[in-house]
């Protein structure tokens, strides 16, 4: 993740993101009842066996509108969950917590410093036991999204580079570089062909069904000119390549190869939009807090605005969205990223850096989530994008053009809204706000 602003300030009227939901709620329950059932897009089934297969082998693909797990559309809840930021006693019982709390994936970054301490040495152990946790996942029959990098950022000591690849003679990192190219291409090829061999992938019975190469490269891109493009351009086809047979992702990558998602991070991604139509739209980084400087003050994000935000995604066409972090945890041994990064990696996450759940956060995005999915077959049937037109302060009006069923309900939701006219179709969806103050 990259820095940014401050999300803005909570209204202390903030009955907005609630009629929102409620309103959410009235959609999902009559969407459910007129559209087929097999847009729901269940999980696969999950096979009792403690070392997996997990699942029945299932397809990765995607359209413009959403990912497709088995062929089906997806409204996917994503919770950012770092293994080595945690003890491998406590993943069983964050994962749980993940999923009882709305999330269908677990999302985390790998680490080439704690798995390639010095070069060549390999470390899949402890709280770097990356296949255990990956399992666990599965266990939970969750899916999992593997940000491989293999630069993370994430205020990680180094970036997550290991220390010996500075010493390599000519090498310069994440540009057009023979040395770096060569040792960033073996340490990705050692993470993918381990997920294989354990056969962790989704058409193999596993969980992993997106994956990202890099990561905000988009963000220093242009320091490095045509040398930038050209180790960009280089990197989506080494990954190609390695025919994972689940897609890659570029986040913040605004000119992504055409085979490449790229995707949005920031407090708000409502209005982002991918670099083609065939592309769905993701969101890899929700911020639903940040990270502690010392001497600095803790930093916070209301439960209502990050709701909002989620909502408004969904809303305007998003696919899937991952909070970072759902778990933030803690820099053991050093690992803080510098020079002012705390050991504490808590984020001001719906689960706190001791496993304990953050309320009212934890619950409010419980509760939006499950009415997210009660929009889930009306939202995976709507093709096509909505138009928006702005009517004033807070007033706008979204809309999509087609034939319409006779279906108009007037919903009083508080003293704010004075009317919510709702209309609904099979192929699309059609909502106007009135005096939403």
């Amino acid at each position: 993740m990259a820095a940014s602003p401050s999300p803005r300030a909570a209204s202390s009227r903030w009955p907005p993101a609630l009629r929102f939901t409620a309103f959410l709620s009235v959609l999902g329950c009559f969407a459910a009842s007129v559209l087929p059932a097999a847009a729901a897009g269940k999980l696969r089934q999950v096979v009792a066996r403690a070392d997996g297969p997990f699942f029945e082998p299932f397809n990765v693909t995607y359209d413009h509108r959403a990912v497709r797990i088995g062929g089906e559309r997806r409204m996917l809840v994503s919770a950012g969950l770092h293994y080595p930021r945690a003890t491998p006693e406590m993943w069983p019982s964050l994962i749980a917590m993940c999923k009882e709390g709305g999330a269908d994936v677990i999302e985390t970054y790998v680490f080439w410093n704690g798995h390639e301490p010095a070069k060549g040495q390999y470390y899949f152990e402890g709280r770097f036991d990356l296949v255990k946790f990956v399992k666990l996942v599965a266990a939970e029959g969750l899916f999992l999204l593997l940000r491989i990098g293999p630069y993370a950022c994430a205020e990680w000591n180094f970036g997550g580079f290991p220390v010996w690849l500075r010493d390599i003679p000519g090498i310069e990192f994440r540009t057009d570089n023979k040395p770096f190219k060569t040792e960033m291409q073996t340490f990705v090829t050692k993470i993918v062909d381990t997920m294989k061999e354990e056969k962790l992938y989704s058409w193999q019975g596993g969980p992993i069904i997106l994956q990202q190469i890099e990561n905000e490269y988009g963000n220093i891109q242009g320091r490095y000119g045509q040398a930038g493009k050209r180790y960009m351009q280089w990197a989506a086809q080494m990954a190609l390549a390695l025919d994972t047979g689940v897609p890659w992702l570029m986040c913040r990558q605004t000119d992504a190869p055409e085979q490449i998602l790229d995707t949005c991070n920031a407090f708000y991604c409502d209005g982002f939009k991918p670099n083609a139509y065939n592309k769905p739209t993701i969101w890899t980084e929700d911020w639903d807090g940040w990270y502690a400087d010392w001497g600095e003050r803790l930093p916070h994000r209301p439960a209502q605005d990050n709701a909002f935000a989620v909502a408004r995604f969904y809303q305007r066409g998003g696919s899937l969205q991952n909070y970072y972090m759902f778990f933030g945890g803690t820099n053991f041994e050093r690992t803080a990223g510098g020079p002012l990064q705390i050991t504490s990696y808590d984020y001001d996450a719906p689960i706190t850096e001791y496993g304990i759940l953050r309320q009212p956060k934890w619950g409010h995005l419980k509760d939006l989530h499950a009415t997210i999915k009660l929009c889930e077959p009306a939202l995976t049937a709507v093709d096509g994008s909505p138009q928006y037109v702005k009517l004033g302060p807070m007033q706008e009006v979204c809309s999509k053009v087609g034939k319409w069923v006779s279906f108009n309900q007037r919903v009083q939701l508080d003293e704010g809204v004075n009317e919510l006219i709702l209309l609904s179709e099979i192929v699309g969806l059609q909502f106007i706000f009135k005096n939403v103050e």
